[in-house]
């Protein structure tokens, strides 16, 4: 039975791995979105000709939100 209580206290190199592998990638989602939106919204400001570029501010607005979401939602899934 020792040897159980021994890799319990131990976690393998993998299962350290993990965590970090998880929120690297909702960097990565986090940045893929407001990519998309940055994208998106500047498209749309030229297609509608505007000065302003409100799309693009809505669209990272709404990226970001989104984004600020998936992140909590992971973190309290655990």
């Amino acid at each position: 039975m020792e040897p159980d209580s021994e890799s319990s206290k131990n976690p393998s190199r993998q299962d350290q791995l993990k965590p970090y592998l998880k929120y690297s990638g909702l960097g990565f989602q986090m940045i893929a979105v407001l990519v998309l939106a940055a994208w998106g919204g500047m498209a749309l400001d030229d297609r509608m000709g505007n000065k302003n570029p409100w799309w693009t501010i809505g669209l990272m607005l709404l990226g970001v939100t989104a984004s600020m979401y998936m992140i909590i939602k992971s973190v309290i899934k655990k």
